[in-house]
């Protein structure tokens, strides 16, 4: 599987939206979860959200709940993060990630393809 991200980071001032989005090809219809994932400097790469390829079940990070959505496109194969009110700690390479095995979807290492990562920079 490989991963594309189609729609770019940038740069936002704080209270404001962007939206990620991630394009799969290959053999994707053995895909269980698509991710997304974050990394500030100096940190961990660390779980923002994860939706189940056919279900649509969703996973949040406690510290994006209420303001990140994910959502899928099954036909284009692609993958969605609406981030919205964003804020200054959200600052970070954001990398989608795809899982063809059932498991914790949260968790990095579940994850065998991955995305280039892309910048998000949100202004105080």
């Amino acid at each position: 599987v490989q991963l594309v991200v189609e729609s770019e980071g940038g740069l936002v001032q704080a209270g404001g939206s962007l939206r990620l989005s991630c394009a799969a090809s290959g053999r994707t219809f053995g895909v269980y979860a698509m991710g997304w994932f974050r990394q500030a400097p100096g940190k961990e790469r660390e779980f923002v959200a994860a939706i189940t390829w056919r279900g649509g079940t969703t996973y949040y990070a406690d510290s994006v709940k209420g303001r990140f959505a994910i959502s899928r496109d099954n036909v284009k194969n692609t993958g969605y993060l609406q981030m919205n009110s964003l804020k200054s700690e959200d600052t970070a390479v954001y990398y989608c990630a795809a899982t063809d095995q059932t498991g914790t979807v949260s968790l990095t290492g579940q994850y065998r393809y991955w995305g280039r990562g892309t910048q998000v920079t949100v202004s105080s």
